[in-house]
């Protein structure tokens, strides 16, 4: 399963970057906004980072202005997926842009009925939020299970990418499921590491040895 880190952080993006641990980033326009950085520039520094899709958000609404954005984005570097809303005028654009060459991600997906139609459309990526479905009492782990059912099904080449991602047990059940990529803010993808046991054991092989006297440096 590949490793999308949701941010348009550079430090962060860098951080993890530098340990293996990126396979892509994603971005959206609350990100950039929290960052504090132009669109276009942080874009650009972000995919002279990473080798892997980077995606970078649509801000139209209709087709016609979410191709033009799109083809915009799109030329930036050869690693942008862009990315465009589940609506109509979303796949319609998702299949001009893929007929142009581009990568997308299908964002915003909430039912297995929008993901089927966004494989029809070609997406490379289709991006359901996990997170906030699970905020209003609906099951975001079933819709991954269901996506994946159907992809499989028909053979569909569309990447699951499991997004709105809150926790560490929601990466575990996509890895389990079979989401093909996973984006987390770097705060989840760094507590991955973490366990109790880990915590104690080392506490106590550390005691240990301060107590023979012994350094190795």
């Amino acid at each position: 399963m590949k490793f999308f880190v949701d941010t348009a952080e550079i430090s962060e993006i860098t951080e993890l970057n530098e340990l293996g641990m990126v396979d892509g980033v994603t971005t959206n326009p609350s990100l950039i906004k929290k960052s504090g950085r132009d669109i276009i520039g942080v874009t650009r520094e972000i995919c002279s980072i990473v080798s892997g899709p980077v995606s970078a958000e649509v801000t139209a609404t209709k087709s016609d202005e979410i191709i033009a954005e799109g083809r915009k984005l799109g030329s930036l570097a050869s690693n942008i997926a862009v990315k465009v809303p589940l609506t109509w005028d979303g796949l319609k654009a998702c299949k001009t842009l893929r007929s142009d060459g581009f990568m997308v991600n299908v964002t915003l997906c909430f039912s297995a009925n929008q993901a089927l139609l966004a494989a029809k459309a070609d997406a490379s990526f289709i991006s359901p939020f996990i997170g906030r479905l699970d905020d209003i009492n609906l099951d975001g782990m079933g819709l991954i299970n269901d996506i994946r059912i159907i992809y499989d099904n028909f053979g569909f080449e569309t990447e699951i990418l499991a997004a709105s991602i809150r926790t560490v047990n929601h990466v575990l059940d996509s890895a389990r499921i079979g989401a093909d990529v996973i984006t987390a803010p770097p705060g989840v993808i760094k507590s991955l590491v973490n366990h109790p046991l880990t915590d104690k054991g080392l506490a106590v092989f550390l005691a240990d040895i301060e107590k023979t006297g012994q350094k190795i440096l």
